[in-house]
């Protein structure tokens, strides 16, 4: 890689992240955290106003801006196969944004990694799924995103109903299903629930607070424990 790309790679790596550590862009960079302080003494030494010290971090002052990101041939097919693979599998609402998003940035691409990535022979099968389970993913996005309860009405593996009120967290794609990840109020504990095994759904007025132990993070920690 070319300094100058990396230097322009360092910045939007610091634009995207609060604080980071010099060891961690050293390894998206590929370079050594010798470097990452030289190069990061050089980009403030050219008036890009980078805060932080080594040993602690850096982070780029809000509302610095670059001229706008030009993409490399890989870069654009990348998008266009994240695209093509995430489209069958998200509600309807979200994956007709990403397709309007995705032609906003092939417009304004060259026009080699415009054909590029319109040429790419790489494709996704249409999810086989039913239409009330697109319809509940998109409610259950819409509900984690707000933090509002919801209840609903589950059929678990071996055939038995209940109905459960819970916190929406997050929802998670694994090969051909959604699950959603969530605090249930009865069992007081994390769950995961199938989307296709949701009966009814409904997404409440009741708007919770994250609190310690029943938040995404804790979630996570629990199943990253659970697999050691």
């Amino acid at each position: 890689m070319r300094r100058a790309d990396r230097l322009f790679r360092l910045v939007q790596l610091l634009r995207g992240r609060r604080l980071s550590t010099a060891a961690w862009l050293a390894g998206k960079l590929e370079v050594s955290p010798r470097t990452v302080y030289r190069d990061v003494a050089d980009l403030q030494a050219q008036g890009v106003p980078i805060d932080g010290e080594a040993g602690v971090g850096y982070r780029l002052v809000a509302g610095f801006d670059l001229p706008p990101l030009m993409f490399t041939t890989l870069e654009a097919q990348a998008l266009m196969a994240s695209v093509r693979l995430a489209q069958s599998r998200l509600d309807r609402s979200l994956a007709l944004a990403a397709e309007e998003a995705l032609g906003k940035i092939v417009a304004v691409l060259s026009p080699a990694a415009r054909a590029a990535a319109e040429s790419l022979p790489l494709y996704a099968a249409p999810w086989a799924t039913d239409l009330a389970s697109v319809e509940r993913l998109g409610q259950l996005r819409d509900a984690a995103s707000a933090r509002r309860r919801i209840r609903f009405d589950y059929e678990d593996a071996q055939g038995a109903a209940t109905s459960r009120t819970a916190r929406p967290l997050g929802c998670y794609h694994w090969e051909s299903v959604w699950t959603l990840a969530a605090w249930c109020e009865q069992r007081a504990d994390f769950r995961s629930f199938r989307v296709d095994r949701m009966h009814t759904l409904a997404v409440l007025d009741d708007v919770f607070r994250d609190e310690p132990g029943r938040t995404l993070p804790d979630f996570l920690r629990q199943v990253k424990n659970q697999r050691v």
